[in-house]
């Protein structure tokens, strides 16, 4: 499975942007997806997920409320939509896919069996 992130920017706090991740590969479908972030000087840190057919998400309790992650399987495609956006969010995002529950919420257990797109800067401005 091969990611490609994209829809970062820059933006002010408050703002609304819609980060997507585009995947090649026959198994995305069956795959549970999420996202990641790595602000600058810190580790990276779970973000939010789903599986694959949709029905099962998670979210850090830092975004929880405030973004929401989607997927279309026919396009291959998941989305994070970010709301009500601050400047703590700054980071690089990075999106995920891994064969199982899992395996795709834990940066440990993704090194295992994960895949993992190159990251998409978001910067918010105060």
């Amino acid at each position: 499975v091969q990611l490609q992130a994209s829809g970062g920017g820059l933006v002010q706090a408050g703002s609304l942007l819609r980060l997507s991740c585009e995947a090649s590969g026959q198994m995305f479908s069956s795959y549970a997806a999420g996202w990641y972030r790595q602000a600058p000087g810190k580790e990276r840190e779970f973000v939010a997920a789903i599986n694959w057919s949709g029905n099962n998400i998670d979210y850090a309790d830092s975004v929880r409320g405030r973004f929401t992650i989607f997927r279309d399987n026919a396009k291959k495609t998941v989305y994070l939509q970010l709301s009500d956006l601050k400047p703590e969010d700054t980071a690089v995002y990075y999106c995920a896919a891994a064969p199982s529950w899992g395996a795709i919420t834990t940066v440990q257990a993704m090194a295992v069996n994960g895949y993992w797109g190159q990251g998409t800067l978001v910067t918010v401005s105060s």
